[in-house]
């Protein structure tokens, strides 16, 4: 067989060497060039996440865990999933790992209330138009399909290590179900009920308010719930580079090959997830109901 044919032909090593040198040259020049901007524009996260992380570490642990229970019981209705989440807050309790449990939660909350803030307003474009639709919808495959430590490079490039680096890695890759999930909730819509809305002279945002959100709240609903779930797994990829809580736990057993260490942090972290998960989609079972009696 003619040698051609059996190895790819390809850009030579000095060539490729070359290349990547002048990208990662210029965009840590241009990174240089805006830091002090970049730094003042991240400036509120830090503050935000830190008075969040205080406020859950250095509260009373009945007050956080009667509080929490209260959202548990709100959002599901369910005293199974209530007791569930005493027992589980207990356990995590009694094996030491409060204080770093708060510290996730923490973060987990501050992902999802970015993410949520970000992609709804996204979705909705998106609904609205198929063109939005269109040019988004490539960059959410991207996304989705990027190994997660990818992420780690460029925001490590751009803002250092530290809390704030590993929250934007982890909104970025935990965001695409939020926008996806509201964009196809807006669309799935029954198109006569827009018909009646548009008869009673409703304008766009009225049917957007009063009509399209309300009947696609279950669908975003389950938008956050992958959204929080994906925070959750992202945690850990994201202690790689300064945060703290239960995922530089599991790094820290990894290295050092603490089985244990690794397996009671995971539990907390798959008891959290438990807990988020039955909780909103609890919350959102009980909203399609609603939407059902209202509109059914």
């Amino acid at each position: 067989m003619p040698g051609f044919l059996c190895k790819f032909p390809a850009f030579s090593d000095a060539s490729v060497r070359a290349a990547r040198k002048v990208i990662d040259d210029g965009f840590k020049s241009l990174v240089r060039s805006y830091i002090n901007a970049i730094d003042a524009l991240v400036q509120p996260l830090q503050w935000f996440l830190n008075d969040l992380e205080r406020l859950f570490v250095n509260s009373p642990w009945p007050f956080v865990l009667i509080v929490m229970l209260g959202v548990v019981y709100f959002g599901s209705r369910n005293i199974k999933i209530t007791i569930g989440t005493a027992v589980s807050m207990f356990a995590i309790g009694l094996m030491g790992l409060w204080n770093d449990t708060m510290v996730t939660l923490a973060m987990v909350t501050v992902c999802t209330l970015i993410a949520v803030l970000i992609g709804i307003p996204i979705g909705i474009l998106m609904a609205r138009s198929d063109r939005v639709q269109a040019f988004v919808n490539p960059i959410l495959d991207v996304m989705q399909t990027m190994p997660s430590f990818v992420y780690l490079i460029p925001v490590v490039m751009i803002f250092g290590i530290g809390k704030v680096p590993g929250l934007i890695a982890v909104v970025i890759y935990a965001i695409p179900p939020m926008i996806r999930l509201t964009n196809l909730g807006i669309r799935l819509v029954d198109k006569e009920v827009l018909e009646a809305a548009d008869a009673f002279g409703s304008s766009g945002w009225q049917k957007l308010r009063n009509v399209q959100m309300p009947l696609a709240l279950p669908t975003i609903m389950a938008g956050i719930n992958q959204t929080i779930m994906m925070s959750l797994a992202m945690v850990v990829v994201a202690s790689m580079v300064g945060v703290g809580g239960l995922g530089k736990n599991v790094l820290q057993a990894i290295n050092n090959q603490f089985f244990t260490v690794g397996f009671l942090n995971g539990f907390a972290l798959v008891a959290i997830a438990i807990i988020f998960d039955r909780t909103s989609q609890a919350y959102g079972r009980r909203l399609q109901k609603h939407s059902e009696v209202i509109h059914g």
